[in-house]
């Protein structure tokens, strides 16, 4: 046994140094500034959370107050919604509580069509303008911007063209 331990201790081990040329010199010098403190770093802005849903779409929605920009997707409310009824449809909400130019709202919107999305956008909005301001909500109920409208496309049924139309009936 003595002379296995005495095998396992006597191992070799072989070691290459390798010189590395001198590199030159660089010098970094790293400035570091304090920001001045003042009241309105401190201030931490509030962020309003709704989701909206309209057919198969759904809206994601951060409301904090500003100066009234609306962002869909990165883009702006005209771009991304290029008919006007669609951004009377939106904008809805904010009309009704007076809030148009006080407040920005960036949105997230997938799913569905385009006027599924607006329906889903403005539900957001009201959602996230009764969170910023609860005294809000019995107008915006009244309204019927509160409630999710639920109207989806019928299925298919077998044997129909389409949810409800029949084959035409041929006598022969």
């Amino acid at each position: 046994m003595d002379e296995i331990v005495e095998k396992k201790t006597v191992k070799k081990t072989t070691t290459k140094v390798v010189k590395a040329e001198p590199k030159a010199e660089t010098k970094t010098t790293v400035k570091t500034t304090k920001a001045p403190k003042s009241k309105t770093a401190k201030a931490k802005v509030q962020e309003f959370l709704g989701t909206g849903r309209r057919k198969c779409s759904v809206a994601r929605v951060r409301l904090t107050t500003g100066t009234g920009s609306i962002k869909v997707n990165g883009e702006g409310l005209k771009e991304y919604f290029d008919l006007d009824t669609l951004i009377t449809i939106v904008k809805q909400p904010l009309v009704l509580t007076e809030t148009e130019g006080n407040v920005d709202i960036t949105a997230n919107i997938y799913g569905g069509g385009k006027a599924g999305q607006a329906g889903a956008l403005r539900h957001g909005i009201t959602r996230a303008l009764m969170e910023f301001r609860p005294e809000f909500r019995p107008a915006l109920k009244k309204a019927g911007f509160v409630t999710r409208d639920a109207r989806k496309k019928e299925r298919k049924k077998y044997g129909l063209k389409k949810a409800r139309r029949a084959p035409q009936f041929s006598k022969r």
